[in-house]
C-alpha cells in the first residue's frame, strides 16, 4: 500500500476541482488531483462562460485561451416561439467580457488542466475515493486499490453524488424536477443566430438554442422522458413544436446527444472540519440560464483564495469561503427554477406570463438586472 503526501488534496478532475489546483499550484502549495475516470471527458455538455467567471479566471491565464477557442454571444432572448418578451444585452456590461462565450465543456477543461500542467501539477487516474478520517492536523483520505493519501485540507469536487460530501457527513436536501431533459449538439439549415441564446418558452415547454464554435447548435429541452440518445427526428420535432415558426430550422444531423435528469440541492454546509465541498457536490439545479459550471468555477476562485490564505499566510479564510458561497447557490436555484417553471405556463397562465413579461422588459432596470444576474456580475463583491 503506498503512501502520497500533500498540502491539499482534491477529488474531481472537472472544471471545479481542476481550477481549485491551479489557483493552489500559482501559489506554490502543494496539491494532489485524484479523478476516477481514466481519463477527462471529451463532450461538450455545459456550453456557456460567463463574464464574471472569465473575470475570476482571468489571473489564472485561463480566460484569453477560452475566449480563443469560443464564440462570444452578446445576446440572450426570452421567447414564446416567434414573439420576443425579454431582449437581454451583455454587450454593455461593464466588463472585459461583455458576451457569453460559448465553448465546449471539453474545451474548458483542457484549457484548465494544460494551466495546471504548466503550474507543474497532474492528475492521478484512475484513482477513486472510498473513505475518509480526519483529525486535528489533517485528512486520511482511502482510495479504491488501498492507496493513502494524508492531506492538510481535502476538497470534494466529486459531482452531484460526491462520495466526500457523503462521508463527511454533510446533508444535501432538495428534490429533483419530474421531467427528464433531452440535449443534442446538431448541424442545422435555417438562420438560427449564431450570436444569440434564445430561451423558448412554448405550451409544450421550455428549448434552448445556443450556437457552438463549430458552426453547430445545443438544444437543451425538459420532456416528460427523454430518449437515451436522440436523433434527427425527435430533435427536429421538438423544434418544431417549441421554437420559432416564422423562419423553420431543419436538423440535418446529430452530432452528439445525451439525456439527463435535474436535482435542485444545496448542501447543508460548505464545510466539515478539514473537508470543503465545492461545484456540484454542493449544488445542482435546472441548466435554465447556464449557470451551473460558472457557478462551480467561482465557488472554485474563492476556495482557491481561501486555502491559499489559511496554509500561506496563517490565515482561517475558510468560513469565509461557505458564508459568501452557499447564498449564491440558493439565489442561482431560485433563478434557474423559476426560468424553468415560467416555461411550461399554459392558457390564461401563459397569456399572463407574457404580458408580465413583456412590460417589465420595457424597464431598462429590469433588463439590467437580468444581464447582470445571467452574466454573474451580480456576485463581484461575494
Amino acid at each position: 500500500m503506498s503512501t502520497i503526501t500533500t498540502d491539499v488534496l482534491v477529488a474531481g478532475a472537472g472544471p471545479t476541482g481542476l481550477a481549485v489546483a491551479a489557483k493552489l499550484a500559482a501559489a506554490g502549495i502543494d496539491v494532489t488531483v485524484i479523478d476516477n475516470q481514466a481519463s477527462g471527458d471529451n463532450t461538450s455538455r455545459a456550453a456557456v462562460v460567463h463574464a464574471r467567471t472569465l473575470e475570476v479566471l482571468a489571473d489564472l491565464g485561463v480566460s484569453a485561451r477560452l475566449v480563443e477557442e469560443g464564440i462570444e454571444a452578446p445576446r440572450f432572448t426570452i421567447r414564446d416561439r416567434d414573439k420576443v418578451l425579454v431582449p437581454i444585452r451583455f454587450d454593455d456590461l461593464p466588463s472585459e467580457f461583455p458576451y457569453a462565450l460559448m465553448v465546449s465543456q471539453a474545451v474548458t477543461e483542457r484549457v484548465l488542466l494544460e494551466r495546471l500542467t504548466e503550474l507543474g501539477g497532474h492528475v492521478r487516474r484512475p484513482l477513486t475515493l472510498v473513505d475518509l478520517v480526519q483529525d486535528d492536523t489533517g485528512v486520511t483520505a482511502t482510495t479504491e486499490d488501498g492507496t493513502e493519501i494524508r492531506a492538510r485540507y481535502l476538497v470534494g469536487a466529486d459531482g452531484m453524488h460526491s462520495t466526500v460530501r457523503d462521508k463527511s457527513g454533510i446533508g444535501f436536501p432538495g428534490g429533483k424536477y419530474a421531467e427528464s431533459f433531452s440535449l443534442a449538439d446538431v448541424r442545422i439549415e435555417g438562420d438560427l443566430p449564431h450570436d444569440e441564446v434564445i430561451l423558448y418558452f412554448s405550451p409544450e415547454g421550455t428549448l434552448v438554442s445556443a450556437p457552438l464554435p463549430d458552426g453547430s447548435f445545443r438544444f437543451v429541452a425538459p420532456v416528460p422522458e427523454a430518449p437515451e440518445k436522440p436523433d434527427v427526428d425527435y430533435v427536429q420535432g421538438l423544434l418544431d413544436r417549441r421554437g420559432g415558426v416564422k423562419s423553420p430550422a431543419k436538423v440535418t444531423e446529430v452530432l452528439w446527444g445525451s439525456r439527463f435528469r435535474v436535482h435542485h440541492r444545496v448542501a447543508d454546509a460548505y464545510r466539515a472540519g478539514r473537508v470543503l465541498i465545492a461545484g456540484d457536490a454542493a449544488h445542482v439545479h435546472s441548466p435554465a440560464g447556464g449557470q451551473g459550471m460558472n457557478t462551480g468555477l467561482q465557488d472554485a476562485v474563492v476556495l482557491g483564495d481561501a486555502l491559499v490564505a489559511t496554509i500561506a499566510r496563517g490565515e482561517d479564510a475558510l468560513d469565509d469561503y461557505a458564508a459568501r458561497r452557499r447564498p449564491v447557490a440558493e439565489e442561482v436555484i431560485e433563478l434557474s427554477d423559476r426560468l424553468t417553471r415560467f416555461g411550461i405556463a399554459q392558457g390564461v397562465r401563459r397569456s399572463v406570463r407574457n404580458l408580465v413579461l413583456s412590460t417589465l422588459a420595457r424597464l431598462p432596470r429590469f433588463r439590467r438586472m437580468l444581464a447582470w444576474r445571467l452574466s454573474g456580475l451580480v456576485y463581484r463583491d461575494r
